[in-house]
């Protein structure tokens, strides 16, 4: 597991205190039922979403969820969790998949690691640059509505990579197959972010 003692943290997204937090359970078709706009939430790490994700992308295999979700208004500020560097900021735009994206690189004990921040909006890109120093809490972009974040209700999807990765995306589901080793390469943000469920 990842130690971050000594390391200013930083959450993703400021959450209201005394908010009420929906968490979904998107492992049944009774669970995935939509909550209204503007109500925070919170999708959780290695849950088994078959049937969820029906784009091409997915190739009907791909639906272990590798990362956290964090539901919430469109234009929320999303904050950079770890002072590091931008390493990418990406367009990923078939359906179904991340909109824009940003990933920052972090030196943690001497461990290079990644964040991805998924389904943002276009205006998230406007002004970074990779190689761009961030700092634990700095805005690094906002949430994008359906017609820009892949065509999901607006929510961060967040996720720590322990290999570097490639194009600016981090698979941010897995097949059940690819599992195991997928557990490795990404652990659970809850490492990061604090037991959001």
């Amino acid at each position: 597991m990842l130690d971050f003692t000594g390391h200013k943290v930083s959450p993703a997204i400021n959450i209201p205190a005394g908010e009420d937090i929906h968490v979904f359970d998107f492992t049944t078709e009774e669970g995935r039922k939509v909550i209204p706009s503007g109500i925070y939430s919170i999708g959780k790490y290695d849950e088994n979403r078959k049937g969820l994700y029906e784009a091409a992308l997915f190739a009907g295999t791909r639906y272990i969820h590798m990362g956290i979700d964090i539901g919430a208004p469109i234009n929320t500020e999303v904050l950079s969790c770890l002072d590091g560097e931008i390493y990418s900021a990406t367009i990923l735009a078939d359906a179904g998949d991340y909109g824009h994206a940003i990933i920052t690189k972090h030196e943690v004990n001497e461990v290079p690691i990644w964040i991805l921040y998924g389904h943002l909006s276009s205006d998230s890109l406007c002004n970074i640059q990779v190689g761009q120093k961030v700092s634990s809490g700095e805005v690094i972009g906002w949430l994008g509505g359906k017609t820009e974040n892949g065509g999901w209700e607006p929510h961060l999807h967040i996720q720590i990579s322990l290999e570097e990765p490639l194009g600016g995306d981090i698979p941010g589901v897995v097949a059940l197959n690819e599992r195991k080793s997928a557990l490795q390469k990404y652990p659970d943000p809850r490492c990061l972010l604090g037991d959001l469920y």
